[in-house]
């Protein structure tokens, strides 16, 4: 045999075995690092840790049965409605489109760059359930509401929705904004503050400890052995929406994730200015925006700037740690996620 002869054979020999070879190895998962969220379709990092609604233990705002009623019975139409009128807790963002953007949106079809010219606004809201698990079933269970984000005590974000639905979290805002739910039983006049007493107490070191009533078990925490600590010791009080009103601040893990959360929203969408409503002296607003305030305002904002009704997120939010931090973070990528995080007190202590 010739030279030539033999290298044609010895070439297409090799072309089968590697064709048998791809054939025969099965296809392989694209690897997550675990700090994801899906924007459009699109993930995008963060440096905090995310749950989607398609990972083992999320919470999914997709699906129309209820999450925690017995599977026998939770469907849609089995008497768990309580006056709701649709299956579904979200739609299409009603802004303005051509014919043609609202044809292609309906389908599901927003493209990342038609979703930065209408999403300007990210509603921060304290959950009043106390946990994220607690949250859902509230939410998702028995109100037929729903919201992109839920951030639990240990600093975990869940993500429910594709920040290109119209989540149901915020009257007036939700065409144009993201949502998010942070885990903290919320903000009491003084009348009604004894219930703070169940949620926070001093441990045997004289700390304060987040305590989660016996009823809601481990509370669905995904950090194991997880001591929950308000970032500061004692409640602060101060008036909100013109009523004094009681709160424990946030975890240092919550901070944490929020501050990445922050930074990768107003990031990847570009609308949302990373600020919050100010007074004039410039301190976070603690009123809701008017009408004409509320239409020209982008960047973040509290339920309680979006209604007259609503506190969240509370006198002890730190918005200006929030907005500082994720600032110092956006133009950077994200360092990759290296398990809970804990951050520094402003005095120091942890």
């Amino acid at each position: 045999m010739t030279i030539r002869p033999f290298i044609t054979l010895l070439s297409g020999l090799i072309t089968l075995a590697l064709i048998a070879g791809c054939a025969a190895r099965p296809p392989q998962p694209l690897a997550r690092r675990g700090d994801e969220i899906m924007i459009a379709g699109q993930l995008f990092h963060t440096g905090a840790p995310v749950v989607l609604w398609t990972d083992p233990g999320g919470y999914d705002a997709y699906r129309t049965e209820r999450r925690f009623a017995p599977w026998d019975g939770s469907e849609w139409g089995k008497g768990g409605e309580k006056g709701l009128e649709t299956p579904a807790r979200y739609g299409v963002r009603r802004v303005p489109l051509s014919p043609e953007e609202f044809e292609q949106v309906r389908g599901g079809g927003w493209t990342l760059d038609l979703l930065r010219r209408h999403v300007d606004q990210f509603v921060i809201h304290y959950d009043a359930a106390g946990t994220s698990r607690t949250c859902f079933r509230i939410l998702h269970d028995l109100r037929g509401l729903s919201v992109h984000f839920m951030l639990d005590l240990d600093g975990t974000i869940y993500q429910t929705l594709d920040v290109k639905e119209r989540a149901w979290h915020a009257t007036i805002a939700n065409d144009r904004s993201v949502g998010i739910e942070i885990a903290n039983i919320g903000a009491y006049p003084p009348d009604k503050a004894a219930v703070l007493s169940r949620w926070y107490t001093a441990d045997s070191s004289g700390l304060t400890r987040i305590t989660i009533p016996p009823e809601l078990g481990d509370g669905g925490l995904r950090t194991p052995g997880f001591v929950a600590r308000p970032r500061n010791a004692h409640p602060i009080t101060a008036v909100a929406q013109g009523q004094v009103l009681t709160q424990y601040d946030l975890t240092p893990q919550q901070y944490d994730s929020l501050i990445k959360l922050t930074a990768a929203l107003c990031t990847a969408l570009p609308a949302i200015r990373c600020d919050y409503p100010r007074d004039p002296d410039g301190r976070p607003r603690g009123t809701a925006l008017s009408p004409s305030e509320f239409a020209g305002y982008t960047g973040l904002l509290g339920h309680l700037h979006v209604q007259e009704n609503k506190a969240d997120p509370g006198p002890a939010f730190d918005w200006e740690l929030v907005t500082r931090e994720a600032r110092r973070r956006m133009g950077s990528r994200p360092a990759p996620y290296q398990g809970p995080a804990s951050l520094a007190r402003e005095d120091g202590a942890r």
